[in-house]
């Protein structure tokens, strides 16, 4: 059985999509669809000659497809993903899920009302060392989990001529928080596995001073099993080189990674006993893509659904408010 995906927006992040279907032999982009119908041509041709729409409504009325993978601004995703499971199509969507809890809720209820299934494309949980993790805290290896840092920092080369809808807060829903910043925050509320209760944030705008937003962010996050997270995110500088894509301290020891492979110490033991568990790296835009082919004909559960989705929106927009109104938010 071959999976029919139909792609909405063709800029940049579609080629990497694109790409990701082109290694599955049970998956095939069969139509895709963007305003710019040169921008869709061109993806149409790298997909191997899908159809070509220019309007959503169209393209989700005739084009023969079974699902449809999200590629659109931010500001756009809400109506999309309506609009796809009134049409009865699975979705993959690319972050954020939506902008506001409000549109969240209209999320909930079409695809819960559609019995579709919709996928978060939250890419970087198919790191290696983040599902080596989560097996650790399974496991019981580090015990009762305490404190989480997730981070995402680089610096970003933006300037008023090139940051496009990046650069407005209307269409990106804030800074780069709700961008870039948005992978820390679902890797935490991944490896947390509990709800957030309570948001604290500091917002700064360092360099890139020509956006609407911030360009840097720190958040502070309580869920509810008492694990406090920290979320450390910019664009507006390069992190030291001993920063680490997440770490989790727990009752028993505490574990890291870069992003490459992980580190594990176990203070019980006596002596304690440091591993470095050396993985093999993944294309994890082609992993979140054949996983999400594998959940439509296994009938599962997504990795991250739109449940998971409105979650770390939760946390983004409290961080928001938090800084706006220089208090912790309470959920």
């Amino acid at each position: 059985m071959t999976i029919k995906v139909g792609l909405i927006g063709c800029g940049g992040i579609a080629a990497v999509h694109v790409n990701g279907y082109s290694k599955l032999t049970d998956a095939k982009i069969t139509a895709v669809c963007d305003v710019v119908e040169e921008s869709a041509r061109v993806r149409a041709a790298e997909a191997g000659g899908a159809d070509v729409y220019t309007d959503l409504a169209k393209m989700l009325k005739e084009a023969d497809i079974d699902a449809v993978d999200i590629c659109l601004p931010h500001h756009l995703h809400k109506d999309a993903i309506v609009a796809a499971a009134q049409a009865g199509k699975h979705i993959l969507c690319e972050k954020p899920l939506c902008l506001t809890l409000e549109e969240g809720e209209e999320v909930r209820k079409a695809v819960e009302a559609n019995g579709v299934t919709l996928m978060c494309a939250h890419n970087q949980l198919y790191l290696p060392a983040v599902q080596y993790a989560k097996r650790l805290i399974a496991g019981g290896t580090i015990g009762d989990v305490y404190e989480i840092r997730t981070t995402d920092s680089f610096y970003h080369t933006f300037d008023p001529k090139t940051i496009g809808w990046r650069g407005n807060r209307q269409f990106i829903g804030g800074g780069e928080l709700i961008d870039t910043g948005y992978h820390p925050s679902y890797l935490l509320l991944y490896l947390a596995e509990s709800k957030p209760v309570e948001v604290t944030a500091i917002l700064s705008n360092h360099r890139l001073n020509f956006m609407d937003g911030e360009d840097s962010a720190q958040v502070l996050v309580r869920f509810e099993n008492g694990v406090v997270g920290n979320i450390v995110t910019s664009w507006a500088y390069e992190p030291s080189d001993n920063t680490e894509k997440f770490s989790i301290v727990g009752q028993r020891g505490y574990a890291y990674s870069k992003g490459a492979d992980l580190t594990y110490k176990m203070r019980m033991n006596n002596p304690p006993v440091v591993n470095t568990v050396q993985l093999k790296s993944v294309n994890t835009f082609e992993a979140e893509i054949a996983d999400f082919i594998s959940c439509l004909k296994e009938n599962r559960r997504p990795i991250n659904n739109h449940e998971d989705g409105i979650d770390v929106l939760k946390i983004i927009l409290g961080a928001y408010r938090s800084a706006e109104e220089k208090r912790t938010i309470t959920f």
